[in-house]
């Protein structure tokens, strides 16, 4: 991520509403990233695994965040897939 642009902010960002893999900020926007990875597709794709409950909680790990910052800012919602030894990065997998 670094080699894109990005500034890492939080690893393992703990809030009373769940963890967030990775917060970053590339210019103004904060992304909030989830990072899956699987060894295979037995269980699904990694980005599967980024269900509806997932993402409600990725929404108020946001708002969280900043609520802490104590401002609005720009955030965006991202998924790192860890598969078959390479890397895929989606930003605004979901809204």
């Amino acid at each position: 991520m670094k080699k894109h642009g990005y500034k890492i902010l939080k690893r393992n960002y703990t809030t009373p509403f769940g963890e967030a893999d990775i917060v970053a900020q590339k210019g103004d926007v904060y992304c909030f990233v989830e990072v899956k990875a699987r060894e295979s597709d037995a269980f699904g794709l990694p980005t599967e695994a980024v269900n509806r409950e997932k993402q409600r909680r990725y929404r108020m790990i946001a708002g969280y965040f900043c609520s802490c910052l104590r401002e609005e800012v720009p955030v965006r919602f991202d998924v790192a897939a860890i598969y078959e030894g390479g890397l895929e990065y989606y930003e605004n997998a979901f809204i």
